[in-house]
């Protein structure tokens, strides 16, 4: 469940209306729900209370300082994929020893940094990278904590491109080549294998594909805790949330999808896969990032113009693919709803944004109450992979952040003065 919901005709946010905060701060606008972040945290860190654990919030998903320093004063870890985001971390007084550094493409310098801060673990991807994590610490004269990722080649059934755990996929080693790797590793003097890691992929809505995941690696992590002493086994992230119009309802009905199957909790999570864990007698850790911040947060943008095509009927917003590039990137569905809700028929409507590509629309021919120019809306379950991945594409300035604590709103992020988009640039000397 989560913090935005209607108050008579006004969606609010926690207890403040939406519609007073875009007119506060401008649109496009994007709200997080403190209370939802910390709810989704708590409710995922007690469902795992049966075994010893770190959950590690995925900074990719969501890396503003105020989330990140929130999480932090709730005892999270962190996942990290480069430098700049363990150094986002530190500024928001998250600790590097509760930092898990994944990513296929580590840099001699992000390694260096990380091993300055005392990171808890490397998850490694290749042999090539054990190497330079090797070779970096010993020219720092430090031991390396590191984690291998096995790709357990197990199929999520998830959107092609963020499935993580098969074959197909750039990330981790071969299931059958780890013990040979682990073997290797252990000759490299300045290396620690502390952990295993493995990651099936993301937006994952039922146990099913988990617990296949878990049973397949059981006989192997037992093998190498017996070889090299393992501590930790890290499952990844990938717990899913609803999308579809259900999510508005704030009730019960949130954990329900379009086909009214109940989604993955996390008490069927760890109902599911501690049973298998416990007599491994290893920390447990996990990676989510979107189960956390996706229902956290929306994004609000304006109707510019209502624009009558033939058949169609477009609803032009302030907000852009730029903002929000799910729709256009991943073929996603965001639920919209009015800020201010009206009576009426719907009307089938394409919601597009100002940039000049066709594929910048957050819905097509979505049944939606009749809006108006000047109206507000709301693309719901935004808080992930939402401003982090935002562009400044057709020079347009990255949005705001506001965060909510009960009737409290702070902006968090300012929006961005245009004229930083090109600071940095320079003419070339013969041009000048």
């Amino acid at each position: 469940m989560h913090d935005f919901r209607y108050v008579g005709n006004k969606l609010c946010c926690e207890k403040v209306t939406v519609e007073a905060l875009a007119k506060r701060f401008g649109t496009p606008l994007y709200l997080y729900s403190q209370h939802t972040l910390t709810a989704r945290f708590q409710e995922l860190d007690q469902a795992l209370a049966g075994v010893e654990h770190l959950v590690c919030f995925a900074v990719k998903s969501n890396s503003n300082q105020s989330v990140l320093r929130l999480l932090a004063g709730l005892g999270s870890g962190f996942d990290i994929v480069s430098g700049g985001e363990l150094q986002r971390v530190i500024a928001a007084g998250g600790d590097p020893r509760r930092c898990a550094f994944a990513g296929v493409g580590k840099s001699e310098s992000e390694i260096e940094f990380a091993l300055r801060q005392g990171v808890h673990t490397f998850n490694a991807e290749s042999e090539p990278e054990l190497e330079r994590i090797n070779r970096v610490a010993a020219r720092l004269k430090k031991i390396a904590p590191v984690a291998v990722r096995v790709n357990p080649d197990v199929e999520a059934h998830t959107h092609k491109k963020i499935t993580t755990g098969t074959y197909e996929n750039k990330f981790g080693i071969a299931f059958e080549q780890i013990e040979g790797v682990y073997a290797r590793a252990s000759k490299l003097k300045h290396l620690r294998l502390r952990g295993l890691q493995m990651h099936i992929g993301s937006q994952i809505t039922e146990a099913s594909p988990f617990e296949q995941a878990v049973r397949k690696v059981l006989p192997l992590v037992t093998r190498l805790k017996e070889k090299h002493g393992l501590e930790f086994i890290s499952l990844g992230g990938g717990l899913g949330i609803v999308y579809e119009p259900a999510l508005a309802s704030g009730s019960a009905a949130w954990w329900k999808s379009a086909q009214g199957k109940r989604m993955l909790t996390p008490q069927k999570y760890a109902a599911r896969l501690l049973p298998l864990l416990k007599p491994l007698g290893l920390r447990i850790l996990i990676e989510p990032g979107r189960f956390i911040s996706g229902s956290a947060g929306i994004l609000v943008t304006r109707v510019e113009y209502v624009k009558r095509t033939g058949r169609k009927n477009f609803l032009i917003v302030d907000a852009a693919m730029n903002d929000l590039i799910r729709p256009a990137f991943y073929e996603a569905y965001h639920e919209i709803l009015p800020v201010t809700r009206k009576s009426g028929a719907l009307v089938r409507s394409d919601v597009v944004g100002p940039i000049c590509e066709s594929g910048d629309f957050f819905c097509q021919d979505r049944p939606l109450p009749k809006a108006g120019q000047g109206d507000y809306l709301a693309l719901m379950s935004a808080g992930a992979y939402g401003f982090v991945m935002a562009s400044n594409y057709n020079t347009r300035a990255l949005a705001a952040e506001v965060m909510v604590n009960g009737n409290q709103a702070a902006l968090v992020r300012e929006r961005q003065p245009i004229q930083d988009i090109w600071r940095g640039e320079k003419a070339a000397p013969w041009l000048r």
